[in-house]
């Protein structure tokens, strides 16, 4: 493979919660007119498929690339059915439907997906008084909820957070979950598009729900549903400081990890694993193999694991996201910052417990 950093077409949602938050607070330029609730920056989910749209690899779609290259595009030894992150800009001016991911296991024994899809949202900006839904609240059992659900009582049954700008929720397959209005996120998730929501509205088109289709949706999702789980909005922690970086790890599990990094001068990185690189400040230079490209603000790149480094011409502002190594890409430099493992294992699936 000739490894370089790939620009992608942008498959784009326009369901009700949407608004203009991605063009007016984040800057995206590029969007057509109207509602633009999620731009899927990598995609390889089957009917939002991104595309290549740069160098020699323009036109193939970004699954074909990866069943052509898994080793040299995600890492080495790596096998799977589709490129294994998704990752979005998500625009919850109005409510997102109060729904639930399948884990894997649920996935696969109910739905015939080879995987679920947990998911975590970094707060790119938050109204005073936001707030999200996630988890059950200790003690609901599976007939009061049903209840609740059905009479679309949420807030008795479910536990609310305050969202604020910076912090980051991991919520992983099998937790119902909501947030929204007046929040913009930007979320990375495994590479699926199931879901189960409890809603008497499409999020489509705000189109009603029959009642026997909503009582079956909801059956479906409690068939699905973890109520053991519960989160913490989490800062981050730092895994490098200095006096020109800082790289603050926003979250990291079995499925992906993300960064958030801010610069002030040029930076060199190296890695053996598939990186994507979203820009949140102004235009970014990135040299690589000899090249130069421009990020420009709000973009996105997807750099193969084969490229192996490249250099960030600060000042900037990016996330990093990517199926980490856990031990050596997380576990143990946290660890020798000082960080201990119960604090580490907050990053994630708090019942799974990084290992």
């Amino acid at each position: 493979m000739k490894a370089y950093p790939l620009r992608l077409t942008l498959p784009i949602a326009t369901h009700i919660f949407g608004g203009e938050l991605i063009k007016t607070r984040l800057g995206k330029a590029g969007l057509p007119d109207g509602r633009i609730a999620e731009t899927w920056e990598v995609s390889d989910v089957e009917g939002m498929r991104a595309t290549i749209k740069n160098g020699e690899y323009a036109g193939l779609s970004l699954h074909e690339l990866t069943e052509r290259y898994p080793d040299e595009l995600v890492a080495k030894g790596w096998r799977g059915p589709h490129f294994p992150l998704l990752t979005k800009f998500i625009d919850g001016s109005g409510m997102l439907p109060v729904h639930l991911h399948a884990n894997d296991e649920a996935a696969q024994r109910l739905e015939q997906q080879p995987n679920g899809k947990s998911e975590a949202w970094h707060i790119l900006w938050a109204a005073p008084g936001a707030t999200c839904l996630a988890g059950i609240k200790p003690g609901v059992g599976q007939q009061q909820l049903r209840a609740a659900l059905l009479a679309q009582r949420y807030d008795e049954v479910m536990q609310r957070f305050p969202v604020k700008t910076g912090d980051t929720f991991y919520v992983p397959g099998g937790m119902l979950h909501s947030f929204g209005p007046d929040t913009l996120i930007y979320e990375i998730e495994q590479t699926s598009n199931i879901q189960q929501h409890a809603m008497p509205w499409r999020m489509e088109d705000g189109s009603e729900v029959p009642p026997q289709e909503r009582e079956k949706n909801i059956d479906a999702l409690l068939a699905e549903l973890r109520p053991e789980l519960t989160l913490t909005p989490q800062p981050g922690l730092k895994l490098e400081e200095s006096s020109q970086i800082t790289r603050l790890m926003c979250c990291a599990g079995p499925y992906f990890a993300l960064e958030r990094w801010r610069f002030s001068a040029g930076y060199d990185y190296s890695f053996n694993r598939a990186r994507i690189i979203s820009n949140l400040g102004e235009p970014l230079q990135i040299t690589a193999a000899g090249e130069s490209w421009t990020l420009e603000k709000a973009e996105t790149l997807l750099l193969p694991a084969a490229l192996g480094s490249v250099t960030f011409n600060g000042p900037g502002e990016i996330l990093v996201g990517y199926v980490p190594d856990l031990d050596s890409e997380v576990n143990r430099p946290l660890r020798e910052r000082g960080y201990d493992d119960a604090t580490i294992a907050r990053l994630g699936d708090v019942t799974d417990q990084l290992r």
